[in-house]
């Protein structure tokens, strides 16, 4: 079993922010895997999909972004999972916006949900798919950027990285967070034909 955790804020107000691309893929997820719905589980809500022999659970924190670890940890404990066999979705503003980096240990480069997920688990060893969310214009508050919605023009870009994303947390399922490392770090998101 395996668990993949979209990270983002709870309600309409932060639908379609910079913030809440972890939800979208996990989203993305759930209607590529045929998911029949969403449960409240967590302090989040929790879908099941298979993949394969796999069974993969798919986690949306209702948490608010810097208290994710909350809703993590209760899931990580419950299932009895090992670390590696979790991936955490996030965005980064300090990738350029589109593109993908693939950790499977490290810091929290700034990110509030991650570094609490880090936190309350006591380690940095948890694999972790960033999108780049571009980062703040001169003059913006880093928090109002993250919480800001993507320009129109970003509309593509931003479309093909959450498609693409899903593409990687399936090959992270499949192959490893090492394969999922070689083959979309570092790689420019193209627009989607």
């Amino acid at each position: 079993m395996k668990l993949i955790v979209g990270l983002g804020n709870p309600g309409r107000p932060y639908v379609g922010t910079r913030h809440n691309v972890g939800f979208v893929v996990v989203e993305q997820l759930a209607r590529r895997g045929g998911a029949a719905s969403w449960r409240a589980r967590f302090q989040g809500e929790l879908a099941e999909v298979q993949l394969g022999a796999q069974r993969l659970l798919l986690l949306r924190p209702l948490t608010y972004m810097n208290r994710s670890g909350l809703s993590v940890v209760a899931a990580h404990d419950f299932y009895k999972l090992d670390v590696a066999d979790m991936l955490i979705i996030c965005d980064d503003l300090n990738l350029p916006l589109g593109r993908l980096r693939c950790r499977a240990r490290g810091s929290s480069g700034g990110q509030k949900g991650l570094q609490d997920i880090l936190q309350r688990l006591g380690t940095d060893d948890v694999p972790r798919l960033r999108i780049g969310i571009g980062t703040p214009p001169a003059g913006w508050d880093s928090v109002d950027f993250v919480l800001s919605r993507f320009r129109p023009e970003d509309g593509e870009v931003i479309d093909a990285a959450v498609h693409r994303a899903a593409d990687a947390a399936i090959d992270w399922v499949q192959h490893g967070i090492a394969f999922c490392m070689n083959r979309y770090n570092g790689e420019e998101v193209q627009e989607r034909s």
